[in-house]
């Protein structure tokens, strides 16, 4: 990977193309964002690999805020996820106001870390009315969110999930039009214990248990 002073000259020709708004640019494991006061910088990134292996859940945070465009990223990972058919029925509403995030902690009565995130994703779908297209939908949530935390792991932002018990309590704050409901919420915030870092023993079955090849 070429060091930061050789990106830093190369910045203005290559990492200056045209892309959609806010929406970071990336080159060589190097992300350009766009800070609040319409400055860029060059943010070196994780790598796919470091930053499965790093993920974990994260409920308990530190008060540094998340950058705009960092969110901004988290938000566009999430509108890239697949989805069956290529409907993308989904909408993402995004959550920062203090007093607002402790209001959708009382959702669900183990969301408590909701109140103390730096931000929180709702995941927000149609009341679907048959089986198959809420199976679907459920799917596609999957690799959203799933979305959401590798593109927070890779920035060092931590994730967790909680869920919505009281759907007319989320559908009041969040202001949902009558046919969506929230299926799921994703709070994000740095670490307090300590940072993401690649898991060297995580806690799941054996590999030769899990994987089969060619037949059970």
């Amino acid at each position: 990977m070429k060091n930061m002073q050789q990106l830093q000259s190369e910045g203005r020709s290559g990492l200056e193309d045209k892309h959609d708004g806010n929406v970071p640019r990336e080159r060589d494991g190097v992300a350009r964002v766009r800070l609040p006061n319409g400055a860029h910088r060059l943010a070196v990134t994780m790598e796919t690999w470091d930053a499965i292996r790093s993920r974990r859940d994260v409920r308990s945070y530190t008060d540094q805020p998340i950058a705009p465009a960092d969110l901004d990223r988290i938000l566009e990972s999430a509108r890239r996820a697949p989805s069956s058919s290529n409907e993308q029925r989904w909408d993402f509403v995004v959550c920062t106001e203090r007093r607002r995030l402790q209001d959708l902690a009382k959702v669900w009565r183990h969301g408590g870390h909701v109140a103390t995130s730096a931000a929180t994703i709702a995941l927000v779908v149609p009341d679907a009315a048959d089986a198959y297209t809420r199976e679907s939908i459920q799917f596609d949530l999957g690799q959203a969110a799933m979305s959401i935390m590798l593109a927070a792991a890779d920035l060092g932002i931590g994730s967790g999930h909680s869920v919505v018990e009281d759907q007319g309590r989320a559908r009041r704050i969040l202001g949902l039009p009558d046919d969506r409901f929230c299926a799921l919420l994703i709070p994000l915030g740095y670490p307090a214990d300590r940072p993401l870092h690649p898991i060297r023993r995580p806690n799941r079955r054996p590999f030769d248990e899990v994987v089969h090849r060619e037949r059970w």
